[in-house]
């Protein structure tokens, strides 16, 4: 049974860092295309960035390039999201997700789990 269990939003000031947490259990996180997703109200999901299984390379949308940093910890089987540098308008509900294909995608609907999501605003 897959599970993605998503930790460290919060409350940050615009120019302040945060780092996202994802907890895999029931599978091997590195053998599966990671992906993270933010999703404002009355606003489409947004692909954030992606690391390939087992290569790690990694893809940045470009409105985050040179600020965020997605890496895994296979030892701890846990996902990341470095965020620094944040602006107000990337308040948002951050998730992460899962693809078996390895091969990062930017659709939603190319992952096939999900964690619940974690709030991080972006406000002074």
């Amino acid at each position: 049974q897959l599970q993605l269990v998503e930790s460290g939003g919060g409350l940050v000031q615009p120019g302040g860092s945060l780092i996202l947490s994802c907890a895999a259990s029931g599978f091997t996180l590195a053998n599966y295309a990671t992906g993270w997703f933010r999703q404002a109200p009355g606003k489409e999901r947004e692909a954030v960035s992606c690391m390939n299984a087992r290569s790690d390379s990694t893809s940045y949308s470009d409105s985050v390039k040179g600020r965020f940093t997605t890496s895994r910890g296979n030892a701890k089987n846990t996902a990341y999201l470095q965020m620094n540098s944040l602006k107000p308008e990337e308040t948002a509900i951050y998730y992460c997700a899962v693809d078996p294909d390895c091969n990062c995608s930017g659709f939603p609907q190319s992952y096939d789990s999900w964690g619940q999501g974690t709030q991080v605003t972006v406000s002074s």
